[in-house]
C-alpha cells in the first residue's frame, strides 16, 4: 500500500540551525532516502519551494491567494510516497526520519495513505 508523508518544518527552527548541522541533517536525510530506495519502497520524493498558493472559490471566481493558509509556524517542506506491506512498517519508517529529532516544535510528518482505485476512502 502506498502511503504519502508530508514533512512539516518550522522556519524558526529550520533557519536557526547551524551551517554544520544542517549539512549534516541533508546527509542524514540523503541516507535515509537510499535506505528506502535499496528496499525498493520508495516511491518519490521531493522538497517544496516555500512558495504555496492557493485558488478558491470566492462568489464563483476562483481567487489565487499566496500561504500559508493556516495560521501556523509550520510549513510543507518537502514530501516522499513509500510503498510498503502496511501501515505499521510506513509508521516504522516515519518514526526514523532524521528531521523528527529536533522535537515536536519543529515539525512532524503527515502519514496519509493513498486511494489505490476510487471509492478506497469509503
Amino acid at each position: 500500500m502506498k502511503y504519502l508523508m508530508l514533512i512539516y518544518g518550522n522556519d524558526e527552527i529550520w533557519g536557526g540551525l547551524p551551517d554544520t548541522e544542517l549539512a549534516t541533517l541533508i546527509g542524514e536525510v540523503d541516507a535515509f532516502n537510499e535506505a528506502l530506495r535499496a528496499t525498493g519502497e520508495l516511491v518519490d520524493v521531493q522538497g517544496l519551494v516555500s512558495r504555496p498558493r492557493a485558488v478558491r472559490i470566492t462568489d464563483d471566481v476562483p481567487v489565487v491567494t499566496d500561504g500559508p493558509y493556516l495560521e501556523a509556524k509550520e510549513y510543507v517542506g518537502s514530501y516522499f510516497v513509500v510503498d510498503v506491506a502496511g501501515e505499521q512498517r510506513a509508521l516504522e519508517i516515519a518514526r526514523s526520519y532524521p528531521g523528527l529529532r529536533f522535537g515536536a516544535s519543529s515539525g512532524g510528518i503527515e502519514i496519509w495513505p493513498l486511494m489505490a482505485s476510487a471509492g478506497d476512502d469509503r
